[in-house]
């Protein structure tokens, strides 16, 4: 694909500009080995539930290397800036520099050996300026690299928009092919069939979060008994279910002053929502002001709580596995030139996007960073 070329164009761009900060070059050979990975499960891929685990890997690649991506132009202009303005402030000297360097490659050698003292004096010149020499072509060098590394710099912000384009229409049309193939999927495991009209009664008497779910054993039609899988030994370790940065913890108020036990996490557009651990839908749709929910069991006396959705994958009662496809985020891709311009200015606020996130244990709330890395994202 065109986005692992340009992911390898990116690791040799930005390596020798940024030795001291190898994450961005990392992570983009990572992208495109994994997006290796997924491209050849989705061409092995026989049924619907295949192409589904291997479109959502392949969404995730694109949104791997896209971010390393971001990354490794928001450091370059960094290192640009840091190289542009050390340059501006050394003008006098670099003047100088090159004044001297002019000035000694122009005279012949034997005037440069000449000295009015005499034979002492010439070799005590020639001797100063043996040494001297070396220490100006060290410096003179040390200058051309810093240009030379500002041009590379320059250049590689300068390709990136035709990399991102390519990167972009990837994932895009990634995203389309996962909507079809959820849409395709028959052979997921059922638990339970959901009650239409119990489901519509449950969300028209429910006032509170806390209400709806304690009623939803009761929109449950021919439930499969047996307990569900254990993930207790998983609790602190488990995946959030989309890439992004907490923005705010459980508890903390937000702009109105409202608190909620949940966490709220700021995500890019259009990002990949997915199972953190393999579980049962217990509902999906729009409830109350949390707009598109996905309430998930992974075992008994468990839900996770996903809310802020734009698009939802999946049906009441299914049984997905970990790392299946629940949903996208909603908001549009930003333009290339919006990504660009973020990136010169080193920021990070491309995250317009906010999933809610909320864990209920028998019913009672509790901090999702009990069960989730909360304080370890890698998302920059």
């Amino acid at each position: 694909m065109m986005l692992r070329a340009a992911l390898f164009g990116l690791v040799l761009a930005t390596a020798p500009a940024m030795a001291q900060t190898a994450d961005p070059a990392t992570a983009a050979r990572a992208a495109a080995e994994r997006l290796d990975r997924a491209t050849a499960q989705l061409d092995a891929a026989e049924d619907a539930r295949n192409r589904v685990k291997a479109l959502t890997e392949t969404i995730r690649a694109f949104e791997d290397g896209l971010q390393a991506m971001r990354e490794g132009l928001r450091q370059a202009s960094i290192r640009e800036l840091a190289l542009t303005r050390e340059l501006a402030a050394r003008e006098d000297e670099i003047a100088r520099l090159l004044g001297v360097l002019q000035t000694v490659g122009k005279a012949p050698a034997p005037t440069l050996l000449l000295h009015p003292a005499g034979p002492t004096g010439t070799a005590r010149s020639g001797m100063i300026l043996s040494d001297v020499t070396p220490a100006l072509n060290a410096r003179a060098q040390a200058l051309r690299d810093k240009l030379d590394e500002v041009r590379t710099l320059r250049q590689l912000q300068a390709s990136a928009a035709e990399t991102l384009r390519d990167g972009l229409t990837g994932v895009q049309k990634a995203r389309t092919a996962l909507s079809q193939a959820v849409a395709d999927r028959t052979d997921l495991p059922r638990r339970f069939t959901e009650d239409p009209i119990r489901t519509a009664l449950l969300i028209a008497s429910a006032e509170t979060l806390e209400g709806f779910a304690s009623g939803l054993t009761q929109i449950a039609e021919n439930e499969a008994q047996g307990s569900l899988p254990d993930i207790s030994h998983r609790r602190g370790e488990l995946p959030l279910p989309v890439q992004g940065r907490v923005l705010r913890a459980a508890g903390e108020a937000d702009a109105a002053g409202i608190t909620r036990p949940g966490i709220v996490v700021a995500t890019r557009p259009r990002a990949l929502v997915s199972t953190p651990a393999a579980a049962t839908i217990r509902y999906r749709g729009e409830l109350l002001d949390y707009g598109n929910v996905m309430i998930l069991e992974p075992q008994a006396g468990l839900l996770f709580v996903v809310a802020g959705l734009d698009v939802v994958y999946g049906e009441a009662g299914q049984v997905l596995p970990s790392g299946s496809p629940i949903g996208l985020m909603g908001g549009d891709d930003p333009a290339i030139g919006t990504i660009l311009s973020q990136s010169s200015e080193g920021a990070g606020t491309d995250r317009t996007e906010t999933l809610y996130i909320e864990v209920r244990e028998d019913n009672v709330p509790v901090d999702p960073g009990s069960w989730f890395r909360t304080d370890r994202m890698d998302d920059k």
